[in-house]
């Protein structure tokens, strides 16, 4: 069995399928408010970032307008939920998996707490985290903040925890909190985004991660030098 004893997964574009309902939420309020529109990887950039300071990176020019974009977004996202958004193929079974071989299992996100309570209570997916870090109750990524807490409440070392994530932000968080990462290749970001961060690899599936986090710790560092992505 891998080292690691704590697993912590960020929410969007990683566990939930929802980087597409963002992108179109964020790129609707600024046409309604009639400021220029960001791209579709100006959009994913941000994702990760908690609402507010996704408003200010995105929109620097229109930091007057930064109440109404985010009330702007709420709305936008409210008219957009009434389709329930996706988990990725496999997620609770990887999760329960994960959970029964003794892994303790967390989330790091950037929505704020109404928001991932709700989600993780409709997904059904509450039961299999020990702790829910978001941006209510830490710095913005990338800062390390809701990883440290992460690590300190649940009482594990650096060295056997991990984060998985979609995006650049949540490499360089785990990075700046001094833990090991991996990224998935199927969400904000690509892999060569994600490879900039050195991360222990990129995996397209969860039967891979799960996989990858199965696998002893020496055997996965032979396999990072030789093919850095799955």
């Amino acid at each position: 069995m891998n080292k690691f004893k704590l697993v912590i997964f960020d929410w969007d574009g990683t566990v939930m399928d929802s980087v597409p309902k963002i992108v179109t939420c964020l790129r609707n309020t600024a046409r309604d408010l009639g400021i220029p529109v960001p791209t579709e990887q100006q959009a994913k950039d941000v994702i990760g970032l908690s609402l507010a300071k996704a408003t200010e990176v995105l929109f620097p020019a229109h930091l007057h307008l930064n109440d109404e974009l985010v009330a702007g977004y709420k709305a936008q996202y409210r008219e957009l939920d009434v389709t329930p958004t996706p988990l990725f193929k496999d997620v609770e079974s990887v999760l329960k998996q994960l959970s029964d071989a003794g892994m303790q299992l967390a989330v790091a996100t950037g929505k704020g707490r109404e928001g991932i309570d709700r989600l993780l209570n409709e997904s059904g997916l509450g039961k299999y985290f020990l702790n829910v870090k978001c941006s209510d109750d830490a710095q913005s990524k990338p800062s390390p903040d809701m990883l440290e807490q992460i690590l300190h409440e649940q009482g594990i070392a650096k060295s056997d925890a991990v984060m998985i994530g979609d995006s650049q932000l949540d490499m360089a968080m785990a990075h700046a909190a001094g833990i090991a990462c991996i990224g998935v290749s199927f969400g904000a970001h690509s892999p060569a985004q994600l490879q900039q961060h050195t991360p222990l690899c990129v995996v397209n599936s969860y039967q891979q991660l799960l996989q990858v986090l199965t696998t002893p710790l020496a055997a996965l560092t032979r396999q990072h030098q030789t093919q850095p992505a799955l």
